[in-house]
């Protein structure tokens, strides 16, 4: 998957083309501008206004629910759950994502993950989340998972959300930054040996 670049914590780049990055942060280093940015939510780990301007230009389309648009002091198309737009031959929809047995990320706030579709590939990338019902069979062809636990799943929650989800490929995200390790996305990869789903631990970029 070499259009896949994970640039630390929930910060993915996909190339398509089109260019799109989830949740940039913290980005060093000569990056691409994005055709579309997705943002799952307004925490500052997410949505970080000095790293969406490194990656922003003109052409930009910024994709985020209404809480993200309040923070920005820039156009966002805005986006709830449940909800499907188009930019140009890319199709997202906005998966909710919320705790289920901790309280950082509440149901009733709105923050989402998304599914997209580019180049005939799906990414499903569930945003700060525990295992919830609306991710259930989504069947992607790559999905991105929360696996630090504390504020999201642990490793091995997320395995049993991969289960029920059914990716063809499943990479975790959301450790090496704040919190998490790369022993959770060892325990995520581990949980999942025999499922008949692919793992994959990235590299940092």
């Amino acid at each position: 998957m070499q259009n896949i670049h994970w640039l630390g914590h929930d910060t993915f780049w996909v190339d398509g083309p089109p260019i799109i990055y989830i949740d940039p942060f913290h980005l060093h280093g000569s990056l691409p501008k994005a055709d579309i940015i997705l943002i799952t939510h307004e925490h500052f780990d997410h949505c970080s206004p000095d790293d969406i301007a490194k990656i922003h230009d003109p052409k930009t389309v910024l994709v985020g629910p209404k809480e993200v648009a309040a923070k920005l002091k820039m156009a966002v198309m805005v986006i709830a759950a449940g909800e499907t737009l188009k930019v140009g031959d890319v199709q997202i929809r906005a998966i909710p994502a919320y705790n289920v047995n901790k309280k950082f990320h509440p149901q009733q706030d709105g923050k989402v993950g998304y599914v997209f579709t580019i180049a005939g590939k799906s990414y499903y990338h569930a945003g700060d989340t525990d295992q919830i019902p609306e991710m259930n069979g989504l069947a992607p062809d790559v999905a991105f998972l929360p696996v630090s636990g504390t504020y999201v799943m642990t490793g091995q929650e997320a395995a049993v959300a991969a289960r029920a989800i059914k990716p063809k490929l499943a990479i975790p995200m959301h450790y090496g930054e704040i919190i998490g390790s790369d022993d959770d996305a060892k325990a995520f990869v581990a949980a999942l040996k025999g499922s008949g789903i692919q793992t994959l631990i990235l590299r940092k970029e």
